[in-house]
């Protein structure tokens, strides 16, 4: 009897994960290189699985989702003429630098802009002298645009380096560095359509991928399926519950018979 229990809780809660990606991936429909992500679950017929308060639940006590995988097939390109917008013909991702912890991620996203950083003089920079005063003037940080992803990240070139812009020219050609990795598996979906890479994604390498100006990725989460996806998930949910309570039900009537 406490299998149907173990087993409806599990299905209901791991629908209510299911749910939870499908509500993700709809929230991002119209956001720009987003790649929409797919549950995948795994049977426990033939294995445990961790209960409330570390409970080992037995074998054969339904499924589980073990990861939200990610589609990277691409939907085609919105023409925004953007100055600043990026597209990635192919494979590969933008590569994105942050300043404040020094970490690296990779999008799909190319709505860049403009940015103004500061950048602090270097080490070994010798003071100016006042020709009035002949007092020491230390050096000022200096002031450069950057192509950003106008969240405070920097956008990278073929060779790793900041990509400068001229105000005065903002449309000449920019190197934007497009790179890539053996393994798509396991990569973490950070925020903002950013990917974080782990170990067994490989080695880094220069993309093959083309970059065409001007445009832009879009989104290739499927609405119409992921609504339909949203509606299983809802009538899995309500059954997994019913079968609770119907050996809820069963139970009591035993109880009530041996009494």
């Amino acid at each position: 009897m406490n299998m149907s229990f173990y087993t409806g809780a599990v299905g209901a809660y791991m629908q209510n994960q299911r749910m939870n990606v499908q509500s993700n991936n709809i929230a991002n429909v119209n956001n720009y290189g987003y790649k929409a992500e797919r549950a995948t679950f795994h049977h426990l017929m033939y294995g445990n699985v961790v209960g409330i308060d570390e409970e080992r639940l037995p074998k054969g006590s339904g499924t589980k989702m073990v990861k939200a995988s990610i589609d990277y097939t691409c939907n085609g390109y919105a023409d925004t003429g953007r100055t600043f917008d990026f597209a990635i013909q192919g494979d590969g991702f933008f590569a994105l630098y942050n300043p404040v912890n020094e970490d690296i991620s990779f999008t799909r996203d190319g709505a860049f802009i403009m940015a103004q950083f500061q950048v602090p003089p270097a080490e070994d920079a010798e003071p100016e002298i006042d020709p009035e005063t002949g007092e020491e003037i230390p050096p000022e940080p200096t002031v450069e645009w950057r192509l950003s992803d106008n969240e405070g990240r920097c956008v990278l070139d073929s060779m790793g380096n900041f990509i400068i812009i001229d105000p005065d020219d903002r449309k000449a050609d920019l190197d934007v560095g497009v790179f890539d990795y053996r393994i798509y598996d396991g990569m973490l979906h950070a925020d903002s359509g950013r990917f974080s890479p782990i170990d067994k994604n490989g080695d880094l390498y220069l993309g093959t991928g083309k970059v065409i100006r001007g445009y832009l990725e879009l989104s290739n989460v499927d609405l119409a399926q992921e609504m339909v996806k949203v509606i299983e998930s809802q009538r899995a949910y309500s059954y997994a519950l019913r079968m609770v309570q119907t050996s809820d039900e069963i139970e009591q009537t035993i109880n009530g018979l041996s009494n």
